[in-house]
């Protein structure tokens, strides 16, 4: 759950709890839903692949422009929001992702899926920043929990995609899939009637302050970096684990889109369980122990069969994203006059650019070689950023001033 994490200002006092509570309800409902679609690309895959005859190279490059469609583009639509200040960037987010996506069936070949895919992508990068930085703007209390319901649910609508899309799958067919649209509609409909205005802050007009981003840039590069490490990981399992479950261990789609259910979930409950293991022990040490302590879980995964490798799933998909909210707080603590700019690169670029460039490259290495040595290789890239991140400054660690 690729996205734009906005902390803004802290707002003044005296709001009511109807106040800030039902648009925190409302985006958080559009996050769910908009990664439900998100996260059902993965159980399209093995399908598409069949009826479509891809390789998988070719595979990979409609999940690697999907991805650079809906996180990549995510600074600009962001940028948008805070010019225009319009609620249509988040309230037409949900129709748009769920119209195309569900959508796929009716493609003529690779061309129309890669442009259906690139548009699907833009109702996710132009919902997500404008959703992050207003579901908690008239929050003064416990406002980094309330930001970790808000991604909580996001990573909860990843989980639970590959089953709806199995599910209406199963009900009604690939040709037939438009029927999944109805959930986008909803929320888009509930999200224009309900909505409040966008917050208006003082300074939404002001240009990036670069020289501020300039002064930290080292430590926001290596954030930046573990971000991707992070990434690379999350993004391609999510996109390729069903068809690796299903060409190489036989899988039937039912049980690769479960298994893709509980490795998503089991990331959600990380990343809801990492902020308050950050407040307690610090980030940095929280980043390097998810770093290496996923390395050996998902090994497990690869090379274990039955029970232990869907324990090793699971386990390795907990661990990695502990730190999903840490990389969040710990960039906007470095640039906290342009916290908007910093997420959008932290969150949507490097999420982006590790799926755009990863997500085709297993599907070369898998092709070249096989899906086997690809999920090799990939369960052992979160190593690199466990040496990384032990470069991080120590004085990053907010848990004394919380």
């Amino acid at each position: 759950m690729p996205e734009v994490i906005t902390i803004p200002a802290a707002p003044p006092p005296a709001r009511t709890t109807q106040t800030w509570l039902a648009p925190l309800v409302l985006y958080c409902l559009g996050h769910f839903l908009v990664d439900l679609y998100q996260g059902s690309i993965g159980v399209l895959q093995p399908i598409l692949v069949d009826r479509f005859r891809l390789s998988f190279t070719e595979a990979g490059i409609l999940g690697g422009a999907f991805v650079c469609s809906s996180s990549m583009m995510q600074p600009l639509y962001g940028y948008f929001c805070d010019r225009f200040r319009s609620r249509l960037f988040s309230a037409l987010g949900p129709i748009v992702t769920a119209a195309f996506i569900c959508s796929l069936g009716w493609a003529g070949g690779f061309g129309s899926l890669l442009l259906m895919l690139l548009v699907a992508g833009v109702g996710v990068a132009a919902y997500h920043p404008q959703a992050a930085s207003n579901a908690i703007a008239a929050i003064q209390r416990n406002r980094a929990r309330a930001m970790a319901i808000f991604v909580g649910c996001g990573s909860l609508g990843w989980a639970a995609g590959p089953v709806f899309l199995s599910f209406t799958l199963n009900r009604v067919g690939l040709n037939r899939l438009f029927w999944g649209i109805i959930p986008g509609g909803f929320a888009t409909l509930l999200l224009l009637g309900l909505l409040p205005p966008v917050v208006q802050k003082s300074h939404s007009r002001e240009r990036a302050d670069w020289n501020s981003l300039l002064a930290v840039w080292k430590p926001m590069t290596i954030l930046l970096l573990l971000v991707m490490i992070r990434s690379v990981v999350q993004v391609t399992f999510g996109q390729f684990l069903p068809l690796y479950l299903h060409t190489m261990r036989q899988y039937t789609l039912s049980e690769a889109s479960l298994s893709l259910t509980l490795y998503l979930a089991c990331g959600a409950i990380g990343g809801f369980a990492g902020g308050s293991l950050a407040d307690r022990f610090g980030g940095r040490l929280i980043i390097i122990f998810s770093m290496i302590g996923s390395v050996p879980l998902l090994a497990l995964f690869v090379f274990g069969h039955g029970a232990w490798s869907v324990a090793g799933l699971m386990l390795g998909g907990l661990v990695l994203l502990f730190t999903m909210p840490i990389n969040i707080v710990m960039a906007q603590e470095l640039a906290p006059t342009q916290a908007g700019t910093v997420s959008a690169l932290m969150m949507g670029f490097a999420w982006g650019s590790a799926g755009f460039i990863f997500i085709p490259l297993t599907g070369w290495i898998s092709d070249l070689f096989s899906m086997q040595w690809a999920f090799v290789g990939l369960s052992l890239i979160p190593a690199l950023g466990f040496l990384l991140a032990l470069t991080l400054p120590r004085n990053l660690d907010w848990k004394s001033r919380t």
